[in-house]
């Protein structure tokens, strides 16, 4: 986890479906989320307009991220969700995949406008599950006089779901990412047994009504932090994220640090 090596993009060229879906698509895709199942690598990622809910998530699935193997090849599956301005008050974008302990595939995903949102999928991990069952997991205050149109200032978004013991964590980022040493980027979490919620914070206050504890934010080194993972390597939990970094002229960079519990179950980033 030190040191990189880069690979060749999954996509030669954007994929033609997302290109005819999402209009002021220029090729950019971004906040891809991997993980293992079924004998196959599952990679849901983002396209979208800046800024927009003009959005979709889509899916690539591969045998193996060996790129020397005969197996390795990216299988695009196309289009898992997509939402609508003036139809759908969420964002499709930023997606992450959850396991239940028995098996059932959940998709959490969506930035601003209403919050973060969590849909079944059907068991092969390809498409929303029917009939469909949605639940809005996170959100903060929006200012109600906003058209729907815009993001807003309800700053959320970056779900990532990770389970230890008996709780569903539920990560999300609050606040500003991409703007360098104006950045105010922060992960904050809530807890929950179901993987559908209700997710609380330490305090109690749920995460539909805007609560959420602080894990990691700026300081006077990183100007912001956020958009996180958590993964377990050799029994240590680690958190994945970007930050702002202020030797830099806070540019965007890749930092993986130790996670810790305390006595209490919630993570830290500082050994109790």
């Amino acid at each position: 986890m030190k040191d990189w090596k880069a690979e060749k993009p999954v996509f030669s060229k954007p994929p033609a479906w997302a290109v005819a879906a999402v209009p002021g698509f220029k090729g950019h895709i971004w906040a891809p989320d991997i993980s293992f199942h079924n004998d196959k690598y599952y990679l849901y990622y983002a396209v979208s307009a800046f800024g927009k809910n003009t959005s979709c998530i889509g899916l690539a699935v591969n045998a193996t991220l060996n790129t020397a193997s005969k197996d390795y090849k990216w299988e695009d599956l196309g289009k898992i969700v997509q939402s609508v301005p003036g139809r759908d008050m969420w964002n499709a974008i930023d997606p992450n995949l959850v396991v239940e302990e028995n098996g059932t595939p959940w998709l959490s995903f969506g930035s601003f406008w209403n919050g973060i949102k969590l849909v079944k999928l059907k068991d092969d991990f390809t498409a929303i599950a029917e009939p469909q069952t949605w639940y809005t997991i996170a959100a903060r205050k929006r200012d109600f006089l906003l058209p729907d149109s815009v993001a807003g200032d309800a700053a959320i978004e970056a779900p990532f779901i990770f389970r230890k013991g008996k709780y569903y964590y539920l990560f999300v980022s609050f606040d500003y990412c991409c703007r360098a040493e104006k950045s105010t980027y922060k992960v904050v979490v809530g807890r929950s047994e179901k993987v559908n919620g209700p997710y609380a914070d330490k305090d109690g206050i749920p995460m539909v009504l805007g609560g959420g504890s602080l894990v990691l934010g700026g300081d006077k080194n990183w100007y912001g932090a956020g958009h996180n993972g958590v993964y377990t390597f050799s029994g240590q939990d680690y958190i994945v994220f970007h930050g702002y970094d202020a030797s830099d002229k806070g540019r965007s960079k890749l930092r993986i640090e130790m996670l810790h519990w305390d006595a209490q179950g919630w993570p830290a980033m500082q050994k109790p």
